[in-house]
This record gives C-alpha cells, sequence and structure tokens, in this order.
C-alpha cells in the first residue's frame, strides 16, 4: 500500500476529522463556527483542521480577521474522492452527525440573523453608508458590463472624455468627437492611455465618422449648446449601422434661464415630444424618453434618456 493511501487512511480514521468534513462537505465555516456546531474547544477543532489540511482533505481563505474552511471535494483526485464517499456512507448516518447537521443549521440561520439586524439598525442609513464606502454611481456603473465587447461607440460631444474613459474598458472601439481644441487636450490627457479610444475634432451636425459605422452613438448633455439640435441627432443617425442604437441625455424642460449665461445654453431642456420628432425624422425607430431621478444632492434640473434604433 503507498504511502500516499496510508496517511490518507490515517488522517480518516478519526471520528471528529470525520464530523468535520461532513460539516465542511457543503459549508464554508470559521473556526469559531466549527466550534458552535461541534461542540469542541477551538484547541482541539484547529489541531484536527490542520492535520486535515496537511492532507489536502479541506482548503481555507482569508478574509479580513476571519478564516474561513470548506472542503473542495471537487478538487480531490478520483481515489481521494472515492475513499471519502466510503467513509461518508458510514459516517454520515451517526448520530453526532445528525446532530452536527441540527446545530450547523442554527450557526447559518444566526449568521443569516445578523445581517438581517444590521439591515434593521442601517436602514435609515444605509443609502449615505453606501455612498460613502461605494460611490454615487456603484448601482448604475455594473451596467456598463451589458455593453456588447464587439462593439464600436461615438461620444459626440466628449468633452474632457469622462464618458468615453468609462465605456471604453467595455467596448471594442470608442470614438470621442468634440469641436472645442481645449476639450479634446483635457480629454487626451484623459484618455491618452487607452488604445482603443480615438479623438476627432469635429462639428456635431457634420461628424467626422464614417457613415453606417458605429454600433452606438451617445450625445450627453450637448444638445442645448446646438442651434439645430435636431441636425445632430440626425449627424449622428446616420453614423449608426443597422440595428445601431443612438442614446441622448439632456435636460428635462426647465425654467432656469439663468443656464444661458452661466453654461451658454441656446435652448431650456427637451420635450418627449421634441426629441421624438428629430429621432424620426433622422429614421429611427423603437423610441423611448424616460425622465431620470434626480439626486437628493442635485443642484440642477431633471434630465431624460431618450433613444431610438435603426432598422436592420
Amino acid at each position: 500500500m503507498s504511502e500516499l493511501v496510508v496517511a490518507r487512511l490515517q488522517s480518516l480514521a478519526d471520528t471528529t476529522r470525520n464530523r468535520i468534513l461532513l460539516v465542511l462537505e457543503d459549508q464554508e465555516l470559521t473556526v469559531g463556527e466549527l466550534c458552535d456546531v461541534l461542540r469542541l474547544p477551538q484547541s482541539t477543532t484547529s489541531r484536527h483542521l490542520k492535520i486535515l489540511s496537511d492532507e489536502g482533505w479541506i482548503a481555507s481563505r482569508s478574509e479580513g480577521a476571519s478564516r474561513y474552511y470548506r472542503m473542495p471535494v471537487g478538487d480531490l483526485d478520483p481515489g481521494a474522492r472515492r475513499l471519502w464517499q466510503a467513509v461518508r456512507d458510514e459516517a454520515g448516518s451517526s448520530p453526532d452527525a445528525v446532530r452536527d447537521a441540527e446545530r450547523l443549521r442554527s450557526v447559518l440561520a444566526d449568521r443569516r440573523s445578523k445581517a438581517e439586524a444590521f439591515f434593521a439598525t442601517a436602514a435609515g442609513q444605509w443609502d449615505r453608508l453606501r455612498l460613502e464606502l461605494f460611490g454615487a454611481r456603484s448601482e448604475l456603473l455594473p451596467m456598463l458590463g451589458l455593453l456588447d465587447p464587439a462593439w464600436t461607440v461615438a461620444d459626440l460631444g466628449c468633452g474632457t472624455g469622462h464618458l468615453a474613459h468609462l465605456v471604453a474598458p467595455f467596448v471594442n472601439r470608442v470614438i470621442a468627437v468634440d469641436a472645442s481644441a481645449a476639450m479634446l487636450r483635457a480629454a487626451r490627457t484623459r484618455l491618452g492611455h487607452l488604445a482603443n479610444v480615438e479623438l476627432r475634432r469635429g462639428e456635431l451636425e457634420d461628424l467626422p465618422i464614417e457613415a453606417a459605422s458605429v454600433d452606438v452613438a451617445i450625445l450627453a448633455l450637448v444638445l442645448p449648446y446646438m442651434a439645430e439640435p435636431g441636425q445632430a441627432v440626425a449627424a449622428a443617425a446616420k453614423t449608426l449601422r443597422a440595428g445601431g442604437r443612438l442614446l441622448v441625455t439632456d435636460l428635462m424642460p426647465h425654467e432656469r434661464s439663468e443656464y444661458r449665461q452661466t453654461l451658454g445654453h441656446l435652448w431650456q431642456g427637451f420635450s418627449e415630444a421634441q426629441v421624438s420628432e428629430w429621432m424620426t425624422a433622422a429614421g429611427l425607430s423603437g423610441l423611448r424618453y424616460h425622465r431620470l431621478p434626480l439626486g437628493t444632492d442635485t443642484k440642477g434640473t431633471a434630465l431624460f434618456t431618450a433613444s431610438g434604433t435603426v432598422g436592420r
């Protein structure tokens, strides 16, 4: 008999170690949780864990100040799996194993109750905590993962390149266009290290982009600066391939006339009827227009997002 087989048999020739493996077969636990399940002191539990770990029966990982243990059944070699199955069939129905399973359910229920207790006390301040810990867009940024990695995206009126910077890691190519040389210099500083972003200078009514070469075109907070926003929408639509989508995000109609001076706006927002008219005239269909939620810390006016698609 090989030394490996002997070592494996010796490591399993103990009732306590068998109980540990039965518990860790389906659940990852800390030493403290194992002690609660097995009703054993920590020194005894840790000693048996070391033996099982040395023989490859369990794996562990650290999370903060805690270490979690599990039995990686799927990673065991065929011989070890067969040996464990034979032991498991015998040990799994023992009175100790049945009691361990009952206490395991209690330990897991205690885990859930701790989480529930946290949310019961933190519900009123959860939004603030999430903002402090993860930032204002933590729930929205993961949506970028829904972008098709094969797409070419046009960021029209890219400004300093903030949007292009967010989108670039998730798509094949980004074409960022702006009419302002100063804005493009700032964008180049932000985007220069990204090989899949191309900056182009041009007017939004006459885009320096080939027709039918883009999968998604984005006009974000730029239409109020246009003398003829409909022309910018039409020019953006021409860049789209069949099935491509135009996305417009901008201000809803508002009474903040001071934006004409402070922001240089020519328009005080856009209604659904206006945007739909421009998109329809540009040959887009499947039109959608939605008001975006206004954050509690937002000082500006409400925004909308609208989209339309080029027919296939």
